[in-house]
């Protein structure tokens, strides 16, 4: 299968000024492949999509793609209320040499499930490059139910599902009206759910751990699938204890602090943020420090 195993939400590594850094950028790139992944996912929310000007997120995508030459697929979110918009995000993605995009639902407007149907099928005929659905409440105040979900697979050009959700009723629901041979992949967001998720249908997570660790989340998932249970359990306590990296700040920004500071600590790119946001305080980021060096102990003995 194409789509499959750890797919990291790519941050957008940026300088003081708001502009896209592109040493930074190219570090990181290589920093993720290096460790296995096996597909990039671009402006979404751990890569801060809906915040950054489009001459960002457009040079990202240009740059990303440019640098992966094929290595692994890259995905490219596509968040914006305007239909239209996500159209010309979409046109950008495929000129740049992107593979697919993962559309989340329109926002702002909270559209019926009618209304999704209608917007994922005209998307799907429009889009130069096939689509993902991206099932995430938490940010757009819509749910892709699963009922949804399986008149929406029927369509040629609708690839799968990422679902962001956290709710394990919703995912079972999901992958159980999957069960029938088709290759329809679906990946979860929620990092402590990849072994229960793999065990039970789903062929990966879009993981943003997996910026600053991956090779833990890389050798997670291959336990996982291969049947490596004591190692699973392991390495699934290194994933759990780095969840606390998000909660380091208050707000719904906290785990984008998180991140991005481990990736500076790693020195791989700097940590600012997007406008008006601000990094860790300074007793915060002594406990990223902590944090980031036990987890890079275990990844040094994964080899």
């Amino acid at each position: 299968m194409k789509y499959h195993g750890i797919i990291p939400p790519l941050i957008t590594p940026l300088l003081a000024s708001g502009a896209l850094d592109p040493g930074g950028l190219e570090r990181l790139v290589e920093h993720v492949l290096g460790g296995g992944v096996h597909g990039l996912f671009l402006l979404g929310t751990t890569g801060e999509g809906p915040g950054l000007a489009y001459a960002v997120r457009r040079e990202l995508v240009e740059r990303a793609c440019r640098q992966v030459a094929g290595r692994v697929p890259v995905l490219v979110c596509v968040t914006d209320p305007s239909y239209e918009q996500a159209l010309v995000v979409a046109r950008w993605a495929a000129d740049a040499g992107a593979d697919a995009v993962v559309a989340a639902p329109p926002f702002y407007w909270t559209p019926s499930q009618a209304e999704l149907r209608d917007y994922y099928h005209q998307l799907a005929a429009q889009s130069p490059l096939p689509l993902f659905l991206y099932n995430m409440p938490g940010r757009t105040q819509t749910v892709i139910e699963p009922d949804t979900v399986r008149f929406l697979r029927e369509h040629p050009r609708i690839l799968g599902l990422k679902d962001s959700s956290g709710s394990m009723n919703y995912l079972h629901q999901v992958l159980t009206q999957c069960r029938n041979g088709e290759e329809w992949p679906v990946f979860v967001g929620e990092e402590e759910t990849l072994p229960y998720a793999l065990s039970a249908g789903a062929q990966g997570g879009v993981h943003g751990g997996a910026n600053v660790f991956p090779r833990l989340f890389v050798r997670l998932y291959e336990a996982c699938i291969g049947g490596q249970q004591t190692l699973a359990g392991h390495l699934q306590k290194q994933v759990i204890a780095w969840g606390a990296a998000y909660r380091l700040s208050p707000g719904p920004f906290s785990g984008i602090r998180g991140i991005k500071t481990a990736l500076s600590l790693r020195g791989l790119c700097h940590e600012a943020p997007t406008f008006p946001y601000r990094g860790l305080d300074p007793e915060a980021r002594e406990s990223a420090a902590a944090l980031v060096a036990k987890i890079e102990a275990v990844e040094h003995e994964l080899g």
